[in-house]
């Protein structure tokens, strides 16, 4: 009764999220609305604490990076070292000298937090672990991140290693925008490593919300006697997605009780709004010397903004374009377009090009100028 008349509060009076309302055992934590990056509920957003095996999703951003970029492939093959194979906490019981796929040690990573796997990939690709901690760290400050920094790429507790729930938020946004594939290996509830051998390991997901709430896939739990049980969890319903941070909890159940009331919480009291679809017209502009003679500038995806019961909104649009220079190709980004309110900024979407654009050349100048003479254009 107690949860059903803070919801039916928060419905009627959406700008009074209080921290005492959600994750009331959390040192730390925050609901983000995925498509904006806009900030629902916050606890202690900038406190710095460990984070555990939260720490992996840097970790796995940087993998993705890198299969992206055709560094590595999910075929490869990885020799695990001693020292990889020596981790203690969540592992998945690599033996010095083992052999594993990228795929299954990913696989080793997203569902069983395996501090092995994650080690063996981190010495497969920058040789050391300490290198690998040092492009997590990189990574961190291209982010923008200010109250995160990293000693290991496990999330082991050691002195210096911390982040906090915002720049946790942060991350985990990254991960899913750019690499949305995480998804097909933060969403498996069990499977099996090492099937056709003696050693054949049960996979079990640490997340516990992928059986238990409606909608969640992913993305990271973790654990330690410093950082307690904490948790990045992301669920999607229909067009909305939510990620929510649960910092420092002392019982896995609260942890997962609080996190799932949170999400609750999002569904039940925010709506997406569509401004303008997909592929709309934003702006044309006439062109010289080019095919085709004009250029459409139009959305790359929807612009979407988040809004919450009662609100009462001014929206403004602010378009920011980027020199051309030719060829122009179909769908590269050309610009943005912001939505703001109060100024500001609620979202923005790419400007794309609806077609590919050439200059013309030479010849065609000059048979266009003949043209021009013989036919009154000029």
């Amino acid at each position: 009764m107690k949860k059903i008349g803070i919801i039916l509060f928060l419905l009627l009076f959406p700008c009074s999220v209080f921290a005492e309302d959600f994750l009331p055992n959390a040192k730390s934590g925050l609901l983000m609305e995925f498509s904006t990056g806009k900030i629902i509920f916050e606890k202690e957003k900038d406190l710095e604490v460990s984070v555990a095996s939260m720490t992996k999703m840097v970790a796995q951003i940087i993998i993705l990076e890198d299969i992206k970029a055709k560094k590595i492939k999910w075929n490869d093959i990885v020799t695990v070292s001693q020292n990889a194979s020596s981790m203690g906490g969540s592992q998945i019981y690599l033996e010095t000298g083992e052999k594993m796929s990228v795929e299954d040690l990913m696989k080793g990573i997203s569902v069983a937090s395996g501090n092995d796997a994650t080690v063996a990939m981190a010495e497969y690709i920058s040789g050391t672990e300490e290198k690998f901690v040092e492009r997590m760290n990189q990574k961190v400050k291209e982010l923008g991140l200010e109250h995160t920094h990293f000693q290991n790429c496990t999330g082991l507790d050691e002195e210096n290693h911390y982040s906090s729930s915002y720049d946790m938020a942060v991350i985990a946004r990254e991960l899913l925008m750019k690499y949305p594939e995480i998804l097909r290996f933060s969403s498996i509830y069990e499977d099996y490593l090492r099937k056709d051998t003696d050693r054949k390991f049960w996979l079990v997901n640490t997340n516990k919300l992928i059986s238990q709430y409606e909608g969640v896939d992913g993305l990271k739990t973790g654990h330690t006697d410093d950082a307690g049980y904490c948790l990045a969890a992301t669920a999607k319903r229909d067009d909305l997605r939510f990620i929510a941070i649960n910092l420092g909890e002392s019982d896995s159940k609260v942890r997962n009780k609080e996190t799932m009331d949170l999400l609750d919480y999002g569904f039940q009291s925010v709506k997406m709004k569509t401004l303008k679809k997909k592929g709309s017209i934003v702006k044309t502009v006439s062109l010289s010397k080019t095919e085709p003679k004009k250029i459409i500038y139009v959305l790359k995806d929807n612009l979407n903004v988040i809004e919450s019961p009662n609100e009462k909104k001014n929206y403004t649009y602010n378009i920011k374009l980027k020199k051309i220079s030719y060829p122009i190709k179909k769908g590269v980004s050309l610009g943005i377009i912001q939505v703001k309110d109060a100024g500001k900024i609620l979202s923005s979407v790419s400007l794309v090009s609806n077609s590919n654009i050439r200059s013309l050349s030479f010849f065609e100048l000059f048979r266009d100028s003949i043209k021009g003479v013989l036919f009154g254009v000029f």
